[in-house]
């Protein structure tokens, strides 16, 4: 019997673990395909947008009883037991401090938040009220980039020197990331979340020592104040490097890949183009991947998308974590460490000297430092 389990002889079934999802854009939609397709044991109850209409029309859309406009009566109203966070980044620390407050374990998407004290606010609440803080880092969960990591644990390459990962695309699809008030950041905030919490996951949660990072905005000039292409390189500290490329100036599609090198060997891996259909078409056709445009000539039909990039493994390790009590492999600690990183990244990038950890600056978010005298 499916959810079942066994008490004095006799079988019970396991009630689904009810979730609240916060926000109804992509990212929202990616986390709804993951639950409905991949994750029986949760059950949405209820969907917030800022604006009504849209949250209507998600919820809907995908089945789900209730929907909001206001986050907190949905928090209060929707009898659920886990907050999974969608929004823009000036809302995860409110918004996650109140579920816990009320009893609710949370799911954070990336970037934790915007600044130190949000970090350790967060983390102090959830700890105070005994619910968890779960940090959404999906390529530690992505099927590839867990083939690798198991590869060289196993010691395919030997000691890692180094580490790079690069996440490319032209751009957003939400308005809200290119304010850098909602944002906190561009490319880097956006993407190099992912680098950082990749290279800690890799390396054993190593510390990192120092950050040297340039940036600068050349493709969404007008758009944004936040740059939209970076380089950063973090030094851990046994003299490991770790390489993190970000850019929403990159045209024709998604770019997401890995690289490690050892003294004993080297792996690459793509994630979007090496789990795709190469296609040639006169004409063009519909969706072919993430943030690509036009599908007219050559392009890479992906599949199985989400489920490629490490959505329902991350979504479904989290809520079996609420369900049997066990510590999730990311945590609120390891968001706040992968913020400390791209702080140390922003203010590099204004100095153009290499930053040492520990490292915390007093700043409402993090591009403050890159774009402030």
């Amino acid at each position: 019997m499916k959810n079942a389990k066994m008490c004095l002889g006799i079988s019970y079934v396991m009630s689904k673990t009810k979730v609240l999802l916060l926000g109804a854009g992509f990212i929202a939609d990616i986390h709804i395909e993951s639950y409905k397709r991949f994750v029986p044991e949760a059950v949405l109850v209820g969907i917030y947008s800022r604006t009504e209409q849209r949250a209507m029309e998600t919820a809907r859309r995908h089945g789900i009883e209730k929907y909001y406009s206001d986050w907190k009566k949905a928090i209060l109203d929707s009898d659920c037991e886990v907050v999974d966070i969608c929004l823009p980044n000036f809302l995860h620390c409110q918004a996650a401090c109140f579920a816990a407050e009320h009893g609710k374990h949370v799911i954070i998407e990336k970037p934790l938040c915007l600044n130190m004290d949000e970090a350790d606010l967060m983390i102090e609440t959830c700890c105070k009220y005994g619910r968890k803080l779960m940090y959404a880092e999906e390529l530690c969960f992505a099927p590839k980039y867990e083939r690798v990591r198991k590869t060289i644990k196993e010691g395919a390459v030997g000691k890692i020197f180094q580490l790079r990962q690069c996440e490319k695309h032209s751009g957003p699809h939400s308005a809200w990331f290119y304010d850098i008030e909602q944002s906190g950041g561009g490319a880097l905030m956006d993407m190099g979340c992912h680098a950082f919490g990749w290279f800690r996951w890799m390396l054993d949660r190593a510390k990192v020592t120092s950050v040297y990072a340039t940036m600068r905005t050349l493709y969404h000039i007008g758009r944004t104040k936040a740059e939209d292409n970076s380089v950063a390189i973090a030094e851990f500290e046994d003299g490991t490097i770790g390489i993190a490329e970000n850019s929403w100036a990159k045209q024709g599609g998604m770019d997401d890949r890995i690289e490690v090198y050892g003294n004993e060997g080297v792996v690459y891996a793509d994630l979007f183009t090496g789990n795709s259909a190469l296609t040639y078409s006169q004409k063009g056709y519909g969706y072919a991947m993430e943030k690509a445009g036009s599908t007219q000539g050559w392009s890479f039909t992906i599949f199985e998308e989400a489920f490629n990039q490490g959505y329902p493994h991350e979504l479904a390790h989290f809520i079996d974590c609420v369900r049997n009590d066990k510590q999730p492999v990311s945590t609120g600690e390891d968001g706040r460490a992968v913020l400390e990183i791209m702080l140390a990244a922003y203010q590099s990038a204004k100095t153009g000297a290499k930053v040492k950890l520990p490292f915390r600056p007093n700043v409402k978010k993090p591009i403050d430092l890159w774009l402030n005298d």
